[in-house]
């Protein structure tokens, strides 16, 4: 599992297509210092696993259920990418739970630039909606934020904000995505499986 706390901005060094699937080299540093061939590192919020490394690039595998239900099937050479190691037992869990099981792809819709911080909104799939709550917690991209508004619970085109801070501007890809970029989402994990045990008893 991760916390969603990024440890650095890699790139994506070189993409081989093979039918469905793919093979992605990423350029890293920090995830790098103490990788082992399985080990798990997240991508954009998507949990990978390292099949190779030379300690300046590794390499992982990507299935095609991973790239049509995530962003990582539109990468390109070049393109920026958060990356996350596997939180260790005993670490500090610095953001929230976070699988690394993406659970669908949203739009930023605008962003809205203050002194100190920027308001993002994020457009979701409608069947993701009822998971998001205000003040709660939600995963972008691999990053752990705080919800701060929401659209109306009917709103057919359903919407959440959250409040960058220059840390998280500078610090992963988020500062630099524009209205209509995709980005990653995973929703609390916690609200998934209380609808399914409240499912299950009625």
């Amino acid at each position: 599992m991760f916390t969603g706390i990024v440890e650095e901005v890699g790139s994506l060094a070189a993409r081989e297509d093979a039918g469905d699937a793919a093979v992605l080299r990423i350029r890293a540093d920090r995830v790098l210092e103490d990788v082992h061939l399985g080990d798990s590192i997240s991508v954009n919020g998507v949990c990978l696993t390292v099949t190779a490394s030379d300690g300046q690039e590794w390499t992982t595998d990507v299935m095609g259920e991973t790239l049509r239900r995530s962003s990582l099937g539109a990468l390109a050479a070049g393109d920026p990418v958060n990356l996350e190691r596997a939180v260790a037992a005993g670490g500090r869990l610095g953001g929230h739970v976070v699988q690394g099981h993406v659970d669908g792809v949203g739009t930023v819709l605008s962003r809205t630039p203050a002194e100190h911080w920027e308001v993002v909104r994020v457009a979701l799939p409608p069947e993701l909606a009822r998971y998001v709550v205000e003040k709660g917690s939600i995963t972008v991209d691999g990053v752990s934020l705080t919800v701060s508004a929401l659209s109306a619970a009917d709103d057919p085109e359903p919407w959440f904000e959250v409040s960058l801070i220059p840390t998280t501007l500078r610090e992963t890809t988020l500062g630099r995505r524009a209205p209509g970029d995709p980005v990653n989402l995973e929703v609390d994990v916690i609200a998934k499986y209380v609808e399914r045990l409240l499912g299950a008893r009625s």
